[in-house]
């Protein structure tokens, strides 16, 4: 698309701006503070208020979100968040009881939660973007029933079967569904990265996974070796010196494991947002794995050393440079959009979402 369309106009040539970034205006102290009453009103409610608080911490990070000196909103309703997380809890409370009434009768169940997750999935979807805005205009989502059905039914089937062989396929099919299908106004999001390229980023996280642990076992390895021979001599003791590096060997590769993650996080947000555009308008995503991993670790670390108090300014950290990463090329003026109405949707898909712990956010 090289144009935009604007109410009652004929089209008009358009140029691209230099990129606008992202800008994410929140604060730990500030977050802390809706976070740590959250919790305690969540805790004193026994869940209920935790749809409330869903809205509070959407509302807090949305207007905190700006593109172009304007920020995003959050219009959840808290009744209908909680209407979803009933019925989902219902449904997940089925299940439980299910399996331990009978292992046939929870294997119904299992069958009957898995057709149903691809419908809940497309309904949390449309509540998700149809309750986001942005200069008040909202977004939506397009998708029909079928095609939630392939994406989240058909090929997480195939992707099992082939031993996740086909999960690169299966991660491009599913943001593919989801950015295509999205919508802000009448605009639509378009989305054109290819399965090659989800295989190219997949292989190279595994690869410098790979490379990692064959590191960690190659400088283990000969200590870890005499450490198996020596306890297998009952003559010898075995003694903290001997023992320590089992420790360290065990405690390095936890730790490379959790520094792969930011690596792989940084590819595919990077691949995923250089590859889509809002109409003619591109996105680009410039994360560092460097950098990435570097929060990931001093968030642990703080999250660890305050007993978990530190937990709202890691999310502060994360999203600040997630969001901050992000830029938009602009094609003309970001107000040729037409709104567009659309009926509100239930929250059923968003509170089993909630309650799986499911992301499906754009």
């Amino acid at each position: 698309m090289d144009d935009f369309q604007t109410n009652g106009f004929e089209k008009q040539e358009i140029t691209v701006t230099e990129p606008i970034g992202f800008k994410f205006k929140g604060s730990g102290s500030e977050y802390f503070r809706i976070w740590i009453v959250n919790l305690l009103l969540s805790i004193l409610t026994l869940g209920i208020y935790s749809a409330w608080a869903k809205v509070r911490r959407n509302q807090y990070f949305y207007s905190s979100t700006q593109l172009a000196g304007s920020s995003f909103e959050y219009h959840g309703n808290p009744i209908a968040i909680l209407k979803g997380r009933v019925v989902a809890f219902v449904f997940v409370c089925a299940y439980q009881l299910a399996f331990k009434h009978a292992v046939s009768t929870g294997i119904l169940m299992l069958l009957i939660l898995g057709a149903v997750m691809p419908w809940l999935v497309w309904k949390s979807l449309q509540f998700k973007l149809y309750n986001s805005s942005y200069r008040g205009i909202r977004f939506g989502f397009r998708g029909t029933a079928k095609q939630a059905y392939i994406t989240y039914l058909l090929w997480p089937i195939l992707t099992m079967i082939t031993a996740y062989l086909l999960a690169p396929f299966f991660h491009q099919r599913m943001k593919k569904f989801q950015h295509n299908e999205s919508r802000f106004g009448t605009t639509h999001f378009s989305f054109d990265a290819k399965v090659s390229q989800f295989y190219l980023s997949y292989l190279i996280g595994f690869a410098i996974m790979l490379a990692g642990v064959v590191a960690i076992c190659l400088t283990f390895g000969g200590t870890m070796f005499a450490v198996i021979a020596t306890r297998h001599n009952k003559h010898v003791d075995v003694g903290p010196e001997t023992i320590m590096p089992i420790f360290g060997f065990i405690f390095a590769l936890y730790l490379w494991l959790f520094a792969v993650y930011p690596i792989f996080l940084t590819l595919l947000q990077n691949l995923i947002w250089n590859h889509t555009k809002l109409g003619a308008h591109q996105f680009h995503s410039n994360l560092h794995w460097g950098r990435m991993t570097f929060i990931a670790l001093t968030n642990v670390l703080g999250i660890v050393c305050t007993l978990g108090l530190f937990v709202p300014f890691a999310h502060i950290r994360s999203l600040r440079y997630r969001v901050e990463s992000m830029q938009l090329s602009v094609c003309g003026n970001l107000d040729n959009f037409i709104a567009d109405t659309e009926v509100q949707v239930a929250a059923t898909g968003e509170g089993m979402a909630d309650l799986l712990d499911f992301d499906l956010s754009l």
